[in-house]
């Protein structure tokens, strides 16, 4: 407020100039005005030229005093001069606006991009990031899935083709990995009019890992160097943060292979009991899923399911294979298995609390009659207590060295025998609802 008040004030003081036919007051006030106006915006900034350019009007028309030549030069230079100086000053201001909302969008975005715990957060976060940077208004993020190029996030006029893979036509022989190729299949998506300028910048996670692409379009100017950097600087960002996810994601994967593969070995010398693991893995996971487990947990399940019997490679075969009951020194050594599974994999970091419990406890009983540690009730871990429901059904369905194959029916009913004996009541309601649930599903199929 106080500066319109002054520059409105250093205007009047150049009207009085010009009735004091004082030049140098006139031109000293026009340039205090434009001091005081520069920090303002819209007309605001005009209006030292716009004094200005009436007093001289003014001057010519009411005292009738032609101007001598070098008095009309200069009054058009300094006309000249503060506009081109306001012209440079509000293009400084616009770039100073810019570089504010481009630090700020960059730093926000970054906190996003650190909370993002999965792909597809990070690439909703990316999308954010974009459109706060105001660089253009159409754009589009490019990613493959399962080798099949596609525009996985987009803003303005790319956001009609969200999912739609990109491939060639059925006579065109160019590889759908060759990222020229994709972006000019991306970009002729749109009308001329909406591409007139456009900018492609490439993802990158490592060093040599290329993820994907980021497209940019808009109708009217080139991109400007500092829109370019800015947004290859953003591109690092995302790409890095991309990268690392998708890393863990390969070496989650690569870890459940390796533990599945572990499981599969075991078999092998277990004969017996062909197909268990994969079995047991499978129902454990939909049991755990009913009862509404969250992610971290049914990995841990699973990777429990896959390891619960590794402790036998330690049994010898004489007892593992034997086709009666075990006396008792034979059973001692056979429950030392859970132990010894436990112990193998302490030096698996990676494995959860989660699923070691499952390994050591799963022979545990609900009433404390189990082994290793003799644990009652809710002190067995949930993975346990629910595995070893999963565990002894198998068992009970397949024939095995010491006993043929139960029905599914009279298995069931042993199950709820043993609830809260040997099993957790709430689990074996949930266990038997499932079976019954899957019954009703094939009856209606």
């Amino acid at each position: 407020m106080l500066l319109i008040l002054a520059t409105l004030v250093t205007a009047g003081l150049v009207a009085y100039g010009v009735v004091a036919r004082n030049t140098t007051l006139v031109i000293g006030m026009t340039v205090l005005c434009a001091a005081f106006s520069q920090r303002l915006s819209g007309v605001w900034r005009w209006i030292p030229i716009l004094a200005y350019a009436a007093a001289f009007s003014v001057q010519l028309a009411v005292f009738k005093v032609p101007p001598a030549p070098l008095t009309l030069l200069g009054a058009l230079l300094l006309l000249l001069g503060l506009g081109l100086m306001f012209i440079w000053e509000g293009t400084k201001s616009r770039e100073t606006v810019w570089l504010k909302n481009t630090v700020s969008a960059l730093e926000e975005g970054s906190v996003k991009l650190g909370e993002a715990r999965d792909a597809e957060a990070i690439i909703r976060a990316g999308i954010v990031i974009l459109q706060n940077l105001r660089v253009a208004p159409h754009f589009a993020l490019v990613a493959y899935r399962r080798g099949t190029p596609m525009i996985l996030a987009a803003r303005g006029a790319f956001e009609n083709f969200i999912e739609q893979p990109i491939v060639p036509g059925d006579n065109d022989s160019r590889s759908v990995q060759a990222d020229h190729w994709v972006a000019e299949e991306v970009l002729s998506l749109l009308p001329r009019t909406q591409r007139k300028t456009q900018l492609v910048v490439n993802i990158y996670g490592r060093a040599t890992q290329h993820l994907g692409l980021i497209l940019l379009t808009r109708e009217d100017r080139e991109f400007r160097i500092d829109e370019k950097s800015v947004v290859e600087s953003f591109a690092r960002l995302f790409g890095a943060q991309l990268g690392q996810v998708y890393a863990i994601r390969e070496l989650r994967d690569a870890n459940d292979l390796t533990l599945k593969a572990l499981g599969a070995a075991l078999e092998h010398r277990d004969d017996e009991t062909g197909g268990h693991t994969q079995r047991v893995v499978t129902l454990s996971l939909r049991l755990a899923a009913r009862l509404g487990w969250d992610e971290e947990r049914l990995k841990a399940a699973r990777w429990g399911a896959y390891l619960h019997d590794l402790g036998k490679i330690a049994v010898p075969d004489a007892i593992l294979h034997k086709p009666g009951p075990l006396d008792p020194q034979e059973r001692t050594s056979m429950q030392r298995h859970a132990t010894i599974g436990y112990d193998m994999l302490q030096d698996l970091h990676f494995l959860p609390a989660e699923t070691l419990d499952l390994v050591r406890y799963h022979h545990e009983r609900w009433d404390g009659g189990g082994y290793p540690s003799g644990l009652r009730g809710q002190d067995i871990p949930d993975t346990a207590r629910l595995f070893s429901i999963i565990d002894v059904y198998d068992a009970l369905v397949n024939a095995r060295p010491y006993k043929p194959a139960w029905s599914r029916e009279r298995a069931l009913q042993e199950l709820r025998k043993q609830s809260g004996s040997q099993f957790d009541p709430q689990f074996v309601d949930a266990f038997l609802r499932m079976m019954s649930e899957q019954d009703d599903a094939k009856l209606v199929r």
